[in-house]
Parts: structure tokens; sequence; C-alpha cells
């Protein structure tokens, strides 16, 4: 049997004290009309699974994937994607993120995103599921140049509604910001507890136990699209609702369900994705599985 040498335990156990240190790197550029992941550089447990055409050449579907499963305390995961002029990209994951106990180590994920001139990016990941006692930051940064496009959800669930957990212990930080050619076009901001008053007051998430938010940056949003996104409605008590500014659409849900929230946000896609992606929408096939 193979022994494992005192400086391999060492650092085996340096590391899990640490936390795993994961970066991933994309760069996504058109040849010959095709959009094409060019380049990847990956550090840790994050990669992206494989590269698909589904929809056709100029669009390349991704999957990320984080093969440990979890994210324990002390983990940070670092996802940094490139597009080049025109070039066009649906990035998504297999399954929920799991997001555990923290031990008292906050945990982290950070999204940086550059996109050239006429460059779209989808980022359209299943939700995030936040076990009781997680202490987590998200961090997103999409910087735009020139007419790029940016479309992303996200879907946090306060505990594991499978086996009735209930997120009694624990934090959230959250901080998402969108540029464009340098200039601040949306930040937001948040921060939650358990005994926070934001978690139970009408003001706030009115003890909802999943949240989640769909941003759109593509210019500004025709009347009559708003008017067929705000009609659609959801058969729960969840509150939902789209905003359209100058620069960004926004839509909201808060309720108890994460299937619900994903189907609300894909109902929105089908009638928002014509508008800013000139194309239908269609579900990556990782979402049937």
């Amino acid at each position: 049997m193979n022994q494992i040498s005192h400086e391999a335990l060492t650092a085996l156990s340096g590391a899990y004290a640490a936390g795993w240190q994961a970066r991933l790197e994309l760069t996504f550029a058109v040849s010959h009309q095709r959009s094409t992941l060019v380049r990847r550089s990956h550090q840790g447990p994050l990669v992206i699974q494989k590269s698909l055409h589904p929809e056709g050449p100029d669009l390349c579907h991704g999957i990320i994937v984080h093969p440990p499963g979890g994210v324990a305390g002390g983990d940070q995961l670092t996802l940094q994607d490139t597009l080049g002029e025109q070039a066009k990209a649906l990035l998504t994951t297999p399954g929920a993120g799991k997001w555990y106990k923290s031990g008292g180590r906050s945990a982290s994920q950070a999204l940086v995103f550059h996109l050239a001139d006429q460059a779209q990016l989808e980022w359209l990941p299943q939700e995030n599921i936040l076990f009781d006692g997680a202490d987590v930051r998200f961090e997103a940064d999409i910087h735009l140049s020139g007419q790029a496009v940016f479309a992303g959800w996200d879907i946090q669930c306060f505990g594991r509604q499978a086996r009735g957990e209930q997120w009694q212990h624990g934090a959230v930080r959250q901080r998402f910001s969108i540029r464009r050619d340098g200039r601040l076009i949306w930040l937001e901001r948040g921060h939650w507890r358990p005994d926070a008053l934001v978690m139970g007051s009408p003001a706030g998430l009115n003890h909802a136990l999943v949240h989640g938010s769909f941003v759109v940056a593509a210019g500004s949003l025709p009347k009559e699209i708003l008017a067929d996104c705000q009609a659609l409605t959801v058969t729960s008590s969840a509150r939902v609702g789209v905003t359209a500014l100058p620069e960004i659409v926004v839509a909201r849900y808060m309720g108890d369900s994460a299937p619900e929230a994903r189907g609300y946000f894909e109902a929105l896609w089908q009638h928002l994705r014509p508008w800013y992606a000139r194309r239908e929408a269609q579900r990556p096939r990782i979402w049937n599985t």
C-alpha cells in the first residue's frame, strides 16, 4: 500500500483549512461566423464540461461544473469570461449549487465578465441552495462595451426545503454591478441574515424562502414586450414583477418554490430573448436531466 508522506498530509490539511481556491477563465471569439471557445484556463475544481452549438454556429453553449458538488466554508470560486466582438455565448450549470454550513469561514463566488462591442452573454445557472449555517458572498461585475448585451438570472433558496430545513444561521452578502463603456448603469447590494427585519418585512422578502432576479442590459425595452412580460403570473401567492429602466430590464420573484421561480424566468425569457438576441428561446438540454 502506498504511504502518504507527512509533507503531503500537511499540504492537504492546509488546503482543507483554507478552502478550495477555484478559478476558471474562458475566452470566446468569432471565426468564420462561428462563436468558439478559444481559450480556457482553470485552477482548482471549477471547469467547463463542454462547449456545444445546439442553436447554430454563431452561439456557443457552455456547461460550468464544480466537481465537488457543493461549496464549503473557506471555498472561493471565480468565473471570468471574456467575449470578443460579436461573440455569443450561453453559460449554465448542470444542477443546483449547494452552499454548505460554513463553520465560521465565509465562502464566495465572483463573476467577472468582459464583453466587447456587439457581444452577447447569457448567464442562466440553476438555483443556489443555502444550507443552514451557510455564510456566503456573491459578487458579479459585468463590463459591456458598445452594443454588447448581457442577460442573467440568479435564484437563492434559504434552507433545504426538500428536507424541511430552515435557514436559521448564517449570512448572505450580494453585490451586482453592470458598466457600459466604463459608466455604471446598474448597482445592487444585499445583505441578508435570518434574524434581519428585511427577511420578514412586507417591504423586504416577506418571509419568502426563495428569491430571484433576472436582469437584462440591452437598451430600452419596447412597451408591447414589457406589457407581455408584466402580464405573466404564477399560480401561487408568490410576488413577481418586471420593471423596465432606460438601459436595464429587471424581473423579481419572491416565493417558496425554486422550480416556480425558474419557470417564471423561463417564461420571461421566451418573450425577452427575441428582442435582445434576435432568436427564439431554446432550453439547454442539460435542464431536462
